[in-house]
C-alpha cells in the first residue's frame, strides 16, 4: 500500500487462520476433521427427541453449533484465498478437501432433521420448552424440520452425500477452475493485452470499445461452452434426479424453501414486475436517443450518458470511493458508518484490480472470529462504488446478527440481498440528493435506472431460462446451442424485446457463475425480491424518520428466525402475498423513470 493511500485494497486474513501453506493450518484442519467425524458420529446415536431426551439433545446442539462455526471458518477462508489466487494449486486441492468433508456434515444434518421430521409441530414446541438450549433454538429446530422433507431416507441420503463429492460439487468446481483460468484477448493502446473476464470493461465511453470488448469476453466464453454445458447439465440433472425420488410436485419447491418464502410471495412479485416493468421501455428508448442510437444493445444499457463527461467520475479513486460511502453511511446511521470505517480500516476488503482473481464479488461470514471478508474487483468507476456500498451492506448485516446463538445467525438469501441492496439504495439516493446539476442528476438516475433494468429484467430472463431449461433437463441432457436459444428467448421476454434485434446475449449462460452454484439451486431470484424489498423499506425511511434505523435492525435480526413472511410483517407491517408492498417499490421505480424523462427532455430542450 502506497504512503499516499489511506485505505489498503488487498486483506488481512493472516489474523483469522494460519497461511494455508504452514503447518499450523494443516494441524487445524486434522483438528477439525476429527471432531466433525466425532460429532457426526455422535448424531448417529441421537435418542428420539423428546422431554426426557432434552437435555441431551440440547448438548448436542452446543457441539454442532461449534463444529459448524468451525467449518464455516475453513471454508470461508480457503474461498477467500482461492478467490484472490485463481490458479492456485494447492488452494484448489484445499477446496477439494473441504469438499470431502460434506458428507460428514450432511450426515449431522441427516439425523437432526429427520428426527425432527418424526414431530408434529405441537410435539416440537412442546419438547422446544424442556431445555433453555432448545428453546433458544427453537426456530433452527422448526426450520429443520420443515427441510427435512427434502431429505431422502438415511441411507440413501447418505449415499447422495458420498457421490455428491465427486458429482454435483465437482462439477462446480470444475466451473471456478476453468473461468478463474479464462483469459480475453483486448486491445489497450495499440496492444493486444489479457485480462481475467472480470477486468474487460463493458461500460466505455466508447460504443466501440464496448463492442469490441463485448465480443471479445464472449469468444473467450465460448471457447469452454461446451464444458460449461456438461457442467450445467450434471448440476440440474442431479438434483432432477433427487427431487424425483422424493416426489417433489417441482423444481422450485426446494430453492422456496431454502429462501423461507412461499410460492404465493414469488408469485406475488414476478406478477407486479411483470405488469409494472414495461415502465423501463422509456427510459431504455431515451437512453438510446441520448446516446445516438436507434435501439440499445446488450452492451449498451450500462453504457455511461454523454452527459457524464467531464463530471469526474470515471477515474474515481479507491479512497474517493470509500470516503464517500463513509460519508454517505454515517448521514444514515452513525452506527452503520462507524462499521463500515472499521471494515476498511481493519483490511476486511481485497478489491485490487489485478489478473488471476475470480470474477464477480461476495462478502463471507467468519462466526468464530465474528467478522466479515468482502471480495470484488474496484474498476475506478461509479459501478464499483456501488458495489463496494452493497458488500458492505451485507457484511453490516452479519455484524447486527454477531451476537445472536449460531444457528440464529443464518439467513436466506433473499434476505441477505435486501441488507445488500438497502445498503447500495442509501449510497444512491444521497448521491441524487446532493447532485451539484442537472446533468449530474441525468446521471445518477441513469445508474439507479440501469440497476432497476438489471433486477426487474435481467435478472428476470435468468428465472425464467432457469425454470425453462429445468423443464427441458427432465426429459434429457440440453446441449449448449439449445441453452442459448433458451437464454435469447427468455432475454427477449424479460427485456419486453426493448433492445436492437441483434443486440441480445444468448451465450449469457456460460458467463454467470449463479447458475453453476452446487449448494443452492435458483441462486438468482434472491437478487430481484432483495432489491424490491429494500427499495420499499427505504421508501419507509422517510416516513418512520429518527424510528427508521431502529426498525431497520430489527428486521435484520428477524431474518435468522422467523420465515421471510413473518420477518416482514412483525417489523413492517406488510404482507408479501399481496401486491400492495411490492407495488409501492415499483411505484419508486416509475417515480424515478419520470424524472429521467423530465430531466433528459428539459435539457433538450
Amino acid at each position: 500500500m502506497s504512503k499516499d493511500q489511506k485505505y489498503s485494497q488487498t486483506w488481512d486474513l493472516d489474523s483469522l487462520l494460519p497461511h494455508p501453506q504452514t503447518d499450523g493450518f494443516s494441524g487445524q484442519l486434522a483438528s477439525f476433521r476429527s471432531e466433525l467425524a466425532r460429532v457426526a458420529e455422535e448424531s448417529d446415536r441421537l435418542p428420539p427427541l423428546s422431554s426426557g431426551s432434552a437435555r441431551a439433545w440440547g448438548e448436542f446442539l452446543d457441539r454442532y453449533a461449534a463444529v459448524a462455526a468451525t467449518s464455516s471458518d475453513l471454508s470461508s477462508f480457503i474461498g477467500c484465498h482461492a478467490a484472490a489466487d485463481a490458479g492456485n494449486k494447492l488452494f484448489q486441492q484445499l477446496e477439494a478437501k473441504l469438499a470431502s468433508f460434506e458428507p460428514d456434515k450432511e450426515r449431522i444434518a441427516t439425523n437432526v432433521e429427520l428426527a425432527l421430521r418424526a414431530l408434529s409441530p405441537d410435539d416440537l414446541a412442546a419438547v422446544g420448552a424442556a431445555h433453555p438450549k432448545l428453546a433458544e433454538n427453537a426456530f433452527f429446530l422448526q426450520d429443520r424440520r420443515q427441510r427435512a422433507g427434502l431429505r431422502l431416507p438415511k441411507e440413501l441420503e447418505s449415499l447422495a452425500a458420498d457421490l455428491a463429492v465427486d458429482g454435483i460439487h465437482a462439477w462446480s468446481r470444475l466451473y471456478d477452475r476453468i473461468s478463474g483460468a479464462l483469459r480475453v484477448r483486448v486491445m489497450e493502446r495499440g496492444e493486444i493485452v489479457e485480462k481475467s473476464p472480470g477486468q474487460v470493461s463493458l461500460d466505455s465511453l466508447e460504443r466501440s470499445v464496448r463492442e469490441n470488448n463485448f465480443f471479445a469476453v464472449d469468444k473467450a466464453w465460448l471457447q469452454i461452452a461446451d464444458t460449461c454445458a456438461d457442467a450445467l447439465n450434471h448440476i440440474s440433472g442431479t438434483r432432477l434426479a433427487i427431487y424425483k425420488r422424493l416426489g417433489l410436485p417441482g423444481h422450485l419447491d426446494p430453492p422456496l424453501r431454502y429462501n423461507r418464502m412461499s410460492r404465493a410471495t414469488l408469485d406475488a412479485m414476478w406478477l407486479a414486475v411483470t405488469v409494472r416493468k414495461r415502465v423501463l421501455l422509456k427510459y431504455l428508448a431515451k437512453k438510446a436517443q441520448l446516446l445516438g442510437l436507434d435501439r440499445l444493445a446488450w452492451y449498451d444499457v450500462h453504457a455511461p450518458l454523454p452527459q457524464a463527461v467531464g463530471l469526474g467520475e470515471r477515474n474515481l479513486s479507491y479512497d474517493q470511493a470509500c470516503s464517500h460511502v463513509l460519508a454517505t453511511f454515517h448521514g444514515f446511521s452513525s452506527r452503520l458508518g462507524k462499521f463500515a470505517e472499521m471494515a476498511l480500516t481493519n483490511k476486511w476488503l481485497e478489491v485490487e484490480n489485478r489478473p488471476g482473481k475470480r470474477q464477480g464479488g461476495f462478502c463471507t461470514w467468519f462466526p468464530t472470529a465474528r467478522q466479515s471478508r468482502i471480495f470484488m474487483t474496484f474498476t475506478d468507476s461509479p459501478d464499483a462504488m456501488s458495489t463496494l456500498a452493497h458488500e458492505l451492506g451485507h457484511a453490516y448485516h452479519s455484524h447486527v446478527l454477531k451476537d445472536r446463538p449460531f444457528f440464529l445467525q443464518d439467513y436466506p438469501m433473499n434476505l441477505a440481498e435486501t441488507a445488500s441492496t438497502f445498503a447500495e439504495a442509501v449510497l444512491n439516493e444521497e448521491r441524487l440528493k446532493s447532485a451539484a446539476s442537472r446533468d449530474e442528476q441525468l446521471v445518477l438516475l441513469d445508474g439507479m435506472l440501469a440497476d432497476a433494468v438489471a433486477y426487474l429484467m435481467n435478472i428476470h430472463a435468468r428465472f425464467l431460462f432457469e425454470d425453462r431449461f429445468h423443464l427441458e433437463r427432465a426429459a434429457g441432457e440440453v446441449p449448449a446451442a439449445r441453452l442459448g436459444e433458451l437464454m435469447r428467448a427468455a432475454q427477449q421476454e424479460a427485456y419486453c424485446d426493448g433492445l436492437s434485434d441483434d443486440g441480445w446475449n444468448p451465450n449469457f449462460w456460460v458467463s454467470k457463475l449463479h447458475f453453476y452454484i452446487s449448494s443452492l439451486p435458483f441462486y438468482n431470484f434472491p437478487y430481484t425480491f432483495g432489491f424490491l424489498l429494500s427499495t420499499g423499506v427505504f421508501a419507509l425511511a422517510g416516513e418512520l424518520g429518527a424510528q427508521f434505523a431502529e426498525r431497520y435492525e430489527r428486521l435484520l435480526v428477524a431474518t435468522g428466525s422467523m420465515p421471510t413472511e413473518q420477518a416482514v410483517q412483525s417489523t413492517l407491517g406488510y404482507d408479501l402475498t399481496q401486491p400492495t408492498f411490492w407495488n409501492r417499490s415499483l411505484d419508486v421505480i416509475e417515480r424515478r423513470v419520470e424524472q429521467f424523462l423530465e430531466l433528459a427532455d428539459r435539457r433538450d430542450s
